[in-house]
């Protein structure tokens, strides 16, 4: 049987494992917190399952008893049980994938690629210097990295971190112009104008005109026959609300000559 935990002894404070996500990290940080609290292998062996949870507790639950002869032989267990859900290793060629996209800002594009860096193992620096250039879009901080390549990953983010003050102080300045709404027209645009109206906006040529001394009529019928006076648009038909008076100038039934004309 193995040996009772000390009674000053703390169960370790992390997250449950559940059998979703790579063992190794989870039994990486389980071996330091014991480390340091020097606890026997014993102990470990019974500290161990109370970090596990949903699956990785069903599996443990399951073991045959007197199967396990040490913390060695359990974390053996372990990681052949979940070594399905290892992470993938990736390579320097994965960096080529991450690209600064066209709406994002460039703070952005440096905390996503660090971060895709970190999970590169002995990655070199000339690669780290290649994927960073390569997913940089055309812009200010692109043309200052190929008129004059970095050497070191240091002088990187020296540079970077300017353009990205510039970059933001920029956007400080802009003038914040709300929320952008649809265009609506007003009322009067959405209706077309009237005849009449687009009649009284045309500009006047003259303001001040001779009185006549004689009717409409007489003046049109001295110069019906010339070509002074343009031929008449053709108008809706309308009711005709008298068959008395007659406009000379439409030919039509309804209105004076006097009324059309004016």
């Amino acid at each position: 049987m193995w040996a009772k935990a000390p009674r000053n002894f703390k169960t370790p404070n992390m997250d449950l494992y559940d059998g979703m996500t790579d063992p190794r990290h989870h039994l990486s940080n389980f071996k330091s917190r014991m480390y340091l609290a020097d606890a026997f292998d014993a102990t470990r062996c019974k500290a161990f399952p109370t970090t596990l949870t949903k699956a990785a507790m069903k599996w443990f639950d399951n073991l045959s008893p007197r199967s396990v002869t040490g913390f060695d032989d359990l974390a053996r267990k372990f990681l052949t049980r979940f070594s399905i859900q290892k992470d993938k290793t990736k390579h320097a060629t994965s960096l080529l994938g991450v690209k600064q996209e066209v709406v994002k800002i460039l703070r952005d594009y440096i905390e996503r690629f660090n971060k895709a860096c970190l999970e590169i193992q002995n990655l070199p620096t000339k690669a780290v210097i290649m994927g960073l250039v390569n997913g940089l879009r055309k812009g200010p901080f692109s043309q200052s990295i190929s008129e004059r390549h970095p050497s070191s990953l240091n002088e990187v983010q020296e540079r970077a971190k300017k353009y990205i003050n510039i970059e933001e102080n920029s956007r400080l300045r802009e003038p914040f112009l709300g929320p952008t709404l649809p265009y609506q027209p007003r009322e009067k645009e959405k209706e077309p104008k009237k005849k009449e109206e687009q009649n009284l906006e045309k500009p006047r040529r003259y303001h001040n005109y001779t009185p006549l001394r004689v009717s409409l009529v007489d003046v049109y019928r001295e110069i019906c026959h010339t070509e002074k006076l343009p031929p008449p648009r053709p108008i809706k038909h309308k009711k005709t609300r008298s068959w008395i008076e007659y406009c000379e100038y439409h030919k039509l039934y309804g209105n004076s000559t006097n009324e059309f004309i004016t």
